[in-house]
């Protein structure tokens, strides 16, 4: 029997997905037109839209009939594309497919996987960008020297495990060579809600953590933007549900990370409430809201169910967060970017996150993320993605980490 080697992907998985993707994607935009078709079809709004009711009976019917169609010709890709499996074999994913699927994550993560679409990114840990099997002897063949300080970095929103690697720098494989980690990244859905890839990395580090092969010293996580929060999403579901790997965790870095949210998404929430002043450009509302449950999280830099739930996520609404605190017992370190050239007293970010939110400061003392200030940096005339290869986080990181 002929199995699909670790790291390969069906080629017919990936036509699959991207067909449904643009049947969707079809469906979506012919909805905004037949909202707009009504409205304008339904009569002044100052005289009550007197021709509501027959303009949506025939546009309903209408558009009704495309979307069947648009169903139908979904299907009969979905059918011919299961035919040809056998023949269109399997491929290893580069780095150029690699990247373009995390971004369609990013953006449509939650999408996709309500759906079933094989491009939504199962979540796994992985090596040279092969997932690893989560038993002692598969750990043993793929990581064959496997020391006892164990390093799981987490990538940020859109990205992936590959790359971690920007200008032939990756601070993992650098950490192995200088200090003797063993590197292990995170792979994952980031449409999806910070707090449920939280619960989900906790349980995988469980399964981590309990098949190492050698004995295992200590556990030391680094995310990147948003892996920050999901490292720490990761850490509060542990303790709430007494994991047995949150006792090995000895030092969390956070590079870049929108503890307290990003700007730019409550700037979208403010431009989804603007469209919908107006019945005429209402319909237009929806391209805002095509943006993950993840992307909609860093509003305010949620990490807990309760954050999120229960609330519109595209509606303008307050922050939802009450006490925060890092993780306890656990060596907390931040790193900020700013393109400014030289310290002042306000510093612009690193073109997505604020210094402020980098470094967990809030108005509120409550809701301030207090790292020690031996444990923080601002790294001068840097962007956010300058962050996974700039030779002053990685003395940072060398310096903190040095057992």
């Amino acid at each position: 029997m002929n199995r699909q080697s670790p790291g390969t992907r069906k080629n017919a998985d990936a036509l699959r997905g991207a067909s449904r993707l643009a049947v969707q994607a079809t469906q979506g935009v012919m909805g905004l037109v037949e909202e707009m078709h009504c409205t304008i079809a339904s009569g002044p709004s100052v005289l009550g839209r007197p021709l509501e009711r027959p303009a949506r009976l025939f546009t309903g019917w209408l558009y009704g009939t495309l979307q069947g169609v648009t169903r139908q010709v979904g299907m009969g890709l979905d059918a011919v594309l299961e035919q040809l499996t056998p023949w269109l074999g399997d491929s290893a994913p580069g780095p150029q497919r690699e990247a373009v699927v995390s971004a369609l994550n990013g953006v449509l993560g939650d999408a996709l996987e309500e759906g079933g679409n094989p491009l939504a990114i199962p979540m796994s840990f992985r090596s040279s960008g092969r997932a690893l099997g989560l038993s002692p002897d598969a750990l043993r063949e793929a990581l064959p020297g496997a020391g006892g300080q164990l390093l799981v970095l987490v990538h940020g929103s859109s990205m992936n495990d590959l790359q971690w690697s920007r200008s032939g720098h990756d601070h993992g494989a650098a950490l192995a060579r200088d200090l003797g980690f063993t590197p292990v990244y995170l792979h994952y859905n980031s449409g999806l809600h910070i707090s449920r890839n939280g619960q989900a990395f906790s349980e995988l580090l469980e399964q981590l953590v309990a098949s190492w092969p050698v004995p295992l010293e200590s556990l030391t996580l680094v995310g990147h933007s948003m892996g920050g929060l999901v490292a720490r999403s990761a850490c509060l579901a542990a303790e709430a549900e007494g994991r047995g790997w949150r006792p090995w965790l000895r030092k969390l870095v956070c590079l870049g990370t929108p503890h307290q949210g990003s700007p730019l998404e409550r700037g979208g929430s403010w431009v989804d409430v603007l469209l919908e002043v107006s019945p005429y450009s209402a319909p237009f509302a929806r391209l805002g809201r095509i943006r993950g449950a993840g992307v909609t999280d860093l509003r305010f830099g949620n990490v807990l169910d309760e954050h999120w739930a229960g609330r519109e996520r595209f509606g303008w609404a307050g922050d939802a967060r009450r006490q925060l605190a890092l993780p306890e017992g656990v060596e907390c370190y931040a790193v900020a970017a700013t393109t400014a050239r030289t310290l002042a007293e306000r510093l612009p970010g690193d073109g997505l996150v604020p210094v402020d939110s980098a470094l967990g400061r809030h108005a509120q003392p409550e809701l301030t993320l207090r790292f020690p200030d031996a444990n923080q940096r601002i790294v001068l005339g840097a962007n956010h993605l300058d962050l996974l290869n700039h030779p002053e986080v990685y003395a940072a990181l060398r310096t903190w980490l040095t057992p």
